[in-house]
């Protein structure tokens, strides 16, 4: 059974499991007459609030945890599950919070930030050493060390959350480059498959082509020095020879027609499996590119924004709608997350515009405070020159072969 939850879903249920026992004492404390509870000061009915209320924080808090963005209702909630624990302590007048506080430690580097949840920590610990003080008779000496053995425990616990997140995020990148690796090789295998054709289409028409050209042309000089029977085959034979050309070139015409990458196998495995964010993807059902490199590009934009996406802006979702027509290909990328007052040109964006530039292609940047990212992009299907598609197939732009041979 545990083999099929993650460790996430196991921290949640460790958690939530601690929080059931500590059920346990309270219930003992709440049965003992009041003159024997702790200190003599407890209010049980105080204590079972908090209680309550911190096992609803932490339930509602590592929901998906390490899958979903978390925000700023988050953080208040955090300071609701940490004054919950310590409400504990103060209303039972015992050490229960402190452990509490442990379950806390486990979830708070998937919260907040490293510095931001020790400097918590330890406020927290050290804010229940009144409560050893009342509950235990110590001295305040005594309580300031029982206050530092619990922050050494609740460091400890904290390390192995963050443990726990780095190792989750070791698997995404892993999963996030799988995934490129195999939108990678499936643009690879279909440049090999449109290179292939286009060899044999090539090999075709210069060798079999120049072969039954040139067998054409004898005929026709045997059909007019044979006379009689002879005549009559060398007629047919000349009628086969020109026919088999025609054939050979419409092979050749359907090769070379059907020498584009189809961009859905290419592009669909960077949509699977994005922890933390759902990409949905909306793709044209014939979306194919003739031109590898112009494929090449749009696979490394599409990778680019998923990243950004889940890195920077903080989405939940992101819708990807591509279209094509005879001109350009279009996608339109539109994300949920936080955005910004305005959208600043890091690394990857600039790397999109010269992957973009290098075709004419252009990249246009929306961004508003709470409206996440909108990205426009725009990659022309063939250069104003026409050289760039002319050289790949083999041709000069008013098609004809090198060779000055008719199409």
């Amino acid at each position: 059974m545990l083999a099929h939850l993650n460790h996430n879903r196991l921290l949640r249920i460790a958690g939530l499991f601690t929080w059931a026992v500590i059920g346990v004492p309270l219930v003992m404390l709440s049965m003992a007459p009041v003159e024997q509870a702790l200190g003599g000061g407890a209010d049980m009915r105080h204590a079972w609030t908090a209680w309550a209320i911190f096992g609803l924080s932490y339930a509602w808090l590592t929901r998906g945890l390490g899958e979903r963005r978390i925000r700023s209702l988050d953080h208040l909630l955090v300071l609701v599950l940490a004054g919950s624990a310590i409400a504990i302590s103060y209303y039972s007048q015992s050490g229960l919070g402190s452990i509490l506080l442990m379950v806390v430690a486990c979830a708070l580097p998937w919260l907040l930030p490293l510095w931001v949840g020790v400097a918590l920590l330890v406020a927290c610990e050290f804010v229940i050493v009144p409560v050893y003080v009342r509950g235990f008779d110590f001295t305040w000496a005594e309580a300031v060390l029982q206050a530092a053995l619990y922050v050494g425990f609740t460091g400890f616990a904290f390390v192995t959350g963050l443990v726990a997140r780095q190792q989750a995020q070791a698997r995404e990148d892993q999963r996030r480059l799988n995934a490129e690796l195999r939108a990678t090789r499936a643009l690879l295998a279909e440049s090999v498959r449109v290179n292939e054709r286009t060899r044999i289409s090539r090999e075709l028409h210069d060798l079999l082509g120049h072969h039954l050209t040139a067998l054409s042309l004898n005929l026709e000089i045997a059909s007019h020095l044979a006379s009689g029977q002879a005549q009559d085959h060398v007629g047919q034979a000349q009628t086969l020879a020109k026919l088999l050309l025609s054939d050979v070139r419409e092979a050749v015409s359907q090769l070379r027609d059907d020498d584009a990458i189809d961009m859905r196998a290419t592009l669909l495995p960077l949509a699977e499996h994005v922890p933390s964010l759902q990409v949905d993807m909306q793709l044209p059902v014939q979306f194919v590119v003739d031109d590898p490199e112009r494929a090449h590009v749009l696979l490394r934009c599409t990778q680019e924004i998923i990243t950004n996406a889940v890195r920077h802006s903080g989405a939940s979702l992101l819708r990807l709608r591509y279209a094509q027509d005879r001109d350009a290909i279009r996608l339109d990328a539109r994300d949920d997350g936080r955005g910004a007052e305005a959208a600043r040109a890091g690394n990857g964006l600039t790397g999109m515009r010269e992957r973009l530039a290098a075709y004419g292609g252009t990249l246009q940047v929306e961004t508003a405070p709470d409206r996440g990212f909108v990205l426009r992009l725009e990659l022309p299907l063939a250069d104003t020159t026409g050289l760039r598609d002319a050289a790949r197939r083999g041709r000069t732009p008013d098609g004809i072969h090198p060779r000055g041979e008719a199409p």
